[in-house]
């Protein structure tokens, strides 16, 4: 048999079939999540991505809600605020240069739901909230490579 083409196919491909496992399985708790307040100051953000080696993290109000999400592409635009418009850095805060467009995804979903919304977006993380909408956890793309390997392994 030949494909489109005109190479040979092979008759018995060996065929790996992933189980759909939970994504709480595999996504950062909201109680390890590195999250800040709006009224932290931006500095501290920068510092905190740096030195934690993360890109981002959720901002949360005083009452714990889901009110933002700053990465380390919103703190590039402090280059731009303190020197062409000449805004001093000092007193600029996450609620400043966080950004509330973020995609969540339900506690209930599994790998398969958040891998298809990452290969037909630009989303990096993914902010899991619970069925009350409070922040459960986050689920990143290497949390769902480290989900494709376990299943790999199993599967074996």
């Amino acid at each position: 048999m030949k494909n489109y083409q005109n190479k040979p196919v092979e008759r018995e491909s060996p065929k790996l079939e992933f189980k759909r496992a939970p994504i709480k399985d595999y996504m950062v708790r909201a109680k390890d999540l590195i999250t800040f307040h709006p009224d932290t100051e931006i500095m501290e953000v920068v510092e905190t991505l740096i030195k934690n080696r993360i890109t981002g993290a959720p901002v949360l109000d005083e009452r714990e809600k889901l009110v933002g999400l700053i990465d380390d592409k919103d703190c590039l635009k402090i280059l731009f605020g303190s020197t062409y418009h000449d805004q001093p850095v000092r007193r600029r805060t996450a609620g400043q240069f966080m950004s509330n467009v973020m995609r969540t995804v339900s506690v209930n979903s599994d790998i398969y739901d958040v891998a298809d919304i990452f290969l037909t977006s630009v989303y990096k993380r993914l902010l899991v909230i619970d069925d009350d909408g409070k922040l459960a956890g986050q689920i990143s793309r290497r949390d769902i490579l480290r989900a494709i390997n376990d299943l790999h392994q199993h599967a074996r």
